[in-house]
């Protein structure tokens, strides 16, 4: 599949290493799809639709999901970007589909995660629809 952003930019692929070792380092059994999305793009920053949005790099994630504390705060979510303002994107790992949800940075708990997509490739179509 192919990624984009309605303005903004996603940046170059990540370091192959880097993305083979990545469920290891974060723990979770990652999908393809967002694997294939870094092998892609190492992140990026901008508009889908009306919908801002930061992907983090894949060397980002073990240090982002620990600095906001969401293996205290939400168990079984992990992040890998946010909206820019206040709430974060993450697979649910709890269910072996691991859909996305969107949960607030500030009050993060588990009861607070809103259900958005499916999977990373039903985010960019979730986004994509007009407010």
């Amino acid at each position: 599949m192919t990624y984009s952003l309605t303005e903004g930019q996603l940046d170059p692929p990540a370091d192959p290493r880097l993305v083979e070792g990545l469920s290891s380092s974060v723990q979770v059994a990652l999908s393809g799809e967002y694997l294939d999305f870094l092998r892609q793009h190492n992140g990026g920053e901008g508009f889908i639709g009306d919908h801002y949005i930061i992907l983090w790099k894949a060397e980002e994630l073990a240090d982002f999901n620990r600095e906001y504390e969401v293996d205290k705060y939400a168990p079984g979510i992990l992040l890998f970007g946010s909206s820019g303002g206040g709430e974060g994107y993450g697979f649910d790992t709890r269910s072996p589909s691991m859909p996305i949800v969107e949960i607030p940075f500030i009050g993060m708990e588990l009861r607070y995660a809103r259900p958005v997509a499916k999977d990373f490739r039903d985010l960019f179509v979730q986004l994509a629809m007009p407010l």
